[in-house]
């Protein structure tokens, strides 16, 4: 029986027959020798030879290039940008990029203080360079108890700075010596020989967003200022109505009080006349003045004053009697200063 060909359509097709399984074996039986031919070959090969062999053997098939594929790694892969570790070690790098901005590390609390003090630094020891020292912050205005207007700068990003230069190694080192720094906010490179902590630049997309955080928070800092002395004031004008409408009310009371005349009771006024009459006689008592007891033993006595004491309210008093002067303490409180007419 024959194989049977049918062209159809640009395509050959072949029919099986009863021939094939035989033709089949056969091709098996020789693949089987020729690997088994190549394998007894590769353990007689030297390793570049089957270098060699392996290389073919991928080029052979189709639609498939290793050389293409390792050229495409090696594209992806990015390339160095220093020759040599030493290189990326070297700060002077930096200036060939031209002025940018750089983030400093200062303390939190006094931040804006460390600008002030950098910039007057940089000023005096690179007089021709160009640079500006940025501390974003917002200006928050108090209204002091004594009318007076507080204003204080409050950061908005704590603990930071930016600073635009042109950086080389000897300005870094210049800013990192100055009081209140505390280094550049960059990435470590180098490798377990050396390391540095190197600055890295910040994006002038970045620093528009700052800007603008800074202009959004001092606008709301201010909107809030004059809310509350708007509501200060409202507070001071309600007050000051109150108090009007107070004193009317109190103004109201008295005239009504002063219609009518209010009756002294005759205690209150005895109280206060003896009160009266016992702090004249503490001021008008004095040593050798001419005194009268009004009460007591001796009551309606004149005598003289000799002693005063004050801490223990007694008084010793000169009595003449029978020719001759005797002494007495006697309270203050039961004397007073003869008036002579």
């Amino acid at each position: 029986m024959l194989t049977m060909m049918k062209l159809q359509g640009g395509l050959l097709q072949w029919s099986p027959t009863s021939l094939i399984p035989s033709i089949n074996t056969a091709i098996k039986t020789t693949h089987l020798s020729i690997s088994a031919c190549v394998a007894e070959q590769n353990h007689q090969l030297t390793a570049r030879e089957r270098r060699q062999l392996r290389n073919e053997r991928r080029e052979s098939k189709s639609g498939y290039s290793w050389r293409e594929e390792v050229e495409e790694r090696l594209i992806k892969k990015p390339k160095k940008r220093y020759a040599s570790w030493t290189e990326e070690l070297n700060l002077d790098t930096l200036a060939e990029s031209g002025p940018q901005w750089w983030v400093v590390r200062v303390s939190r609390l006094r931040g804006h203080e460390t600008a002030q003090v950098l910039a007057r630094a940089l000023a005096r020891q690179f007089p021709e360079m160009e640079f500006t020292v940025y501390a974003p912050a917002v200006q928050v205005k108090r209204k002091l108890k004594n009318g007076s207007l507080s204003v204080k700068p409050k950061p908005v990003f704590p603990g930071c700075i930016f600073i635009r230069c042109i950086l080389n190694k000897e300005i870094h080192d210049s800013i990192r010596e100055c009081d209140g720094v505390g280094g550049f906010i960059g990435s470590k490179v180098g490798n377990t020989k050396r390391q540095i902590n190197k600055p890295r630049p910040v994006d002038d997309s970045d620093l528009e967003a700052i800007f603008k955080q800074a202009k959004e928070e001092q606008e709301k800092a201010d909107s809030e200022f004059e809310e509350a002395q708007r509501a200060e004031e409202e507070a001071s004008i309600a007050s000051q109505k109150l108090v009007a409408s107070n004193s009317d009310v109190t103004e109201t009371v008295e005239s009504l009080t002063e219609s009518k005349p209010k009756r002294a009771s005759r205690k209150i006024s005895l109280a206060t006349e003896t009160k009266d009459s016992k702090a004249k006689k503490k001021k008008k008592l004095a040593a050798g003045s001419t005194v009268r007891v009004l009460s007591g033993t001796f009551a309606e006595f004149v005598g003289n004053l000799k002693k005063l004491n004050r801490k223990t309210a007694k008084a010793t008093v000169g009595f003449t009697l029978f020719g001759k002067e005797t002494l007495v303490e006697i309270d203050i409180n039961e004397l007073v200063p003869e008036i002579q007419s």
